[in-house]
């Protein structure tokens, strides 16, 4: 049978989650499996597994168990090897960076921040700080609305004029959270947010990190910033872009 891995932790983790339950329709009990230093959090992996709310929950709440009580590697929802064996066998193989990776995550957790705008409050901010817009803007009321052409023109003005606030939101909320985190990583474009990075945050240091969003938010009214967290770092499995990455998980 296949093998389900939720993550990896050193083989001295003082609680490594034994004998609860996993993924499944019954749901698998949650095993570990040890090779060397390393161990792995591993079930049976379900035949007809799919992303429902019932199996990511539980895959999340084993991560959390093992997250208590020390460093573990997440692995993403619907992570599958082909047997037992074959775990161990990349433990074996990849030990030396599996253990670099523990001990550059011990003791933080993730945050994931969005932002967006909130269009009403930007576009009367790139209003205010664009004196040809305003120019514009109240030549075409003085028009009657102005002519096809000037309203074009004023259109794409205001369209680029809120395209460059989005990046310039973007790196000023980056510049004022990464002084709380530890490393930070850039999340693929979405529709609907300027901005979706991750921070790695030392637990510690939580409660600092919070308060610096919230100062972003009393701030710049315009932004709309969500955070998700205190979550399993599962973006910095990997080394950042600067930290050298000798293998891949």
């Amino acid at each position: 049978m296949s093998t389900y891995v939720y993550g990896i932790a050193a083989r001295s983790h003082p609680s490594l989650p034994r004998d609860m339950e996993g993924v499944g329709t019954p749901a698998l009990k949650v095993r570990v499996l040890e090779e060397g230093e390393l161990a792995a959090i591993v079930s049976d992996a379900p035949e007809d597994l799919r992303p429902k709310r019932k199996d990511l929950l539980a895959h999340q709440n084993v991560l959390n168990e093992a997250g208590a009580g020390g460093a573990v590697l997440p692995m993403r929802f619907g992570s599958v090897a082909p047997d037992d064996a074959s775990v161990t066998g990349v433990l074996a193989e990849r030990a030396e960076h599996y253990l670099e990776r523990l001990k550059a995550l011990d003791g933080k957790v993730e945050y994931n921040v969005k932002a967006s705008h909130d269009q009403e409050a930007v576009l009367h901010r790139v209003m205010s700080d664009n004196p040809e817009l305003r120019a514009l803007a109240q030549s075409n009321r003085q028009s009657g609305g102005g002519s096809y052409e000037d309203k074009l023109r004023l259109g794409e003005m205001v369209a680029a004029a809120v395209q460059n606030r989005e990046a310039e939101d973007a790196a000023l909320l980056r510049q004022a959270l990464e002084n709380t985190a530890a490393a930070e990583s850039v999340g693929p474009d979405s529709t609907g947010w300027l901005a979706n990075v991750s921070f790695l945050v030392e637990r510690a240091k939580a409660e600092e990190f919070l308060a610096g969003v919230e100062r972003v938010r009393q701030e710049y009214p315009h932004l709309e910033v969500r955070v998700n967290g205190p979550l399993p770092p599962y973006s910095f499995v990997e080394p950042a872009p600067s930290e050298p990455a000798e293998a891949r998980v």
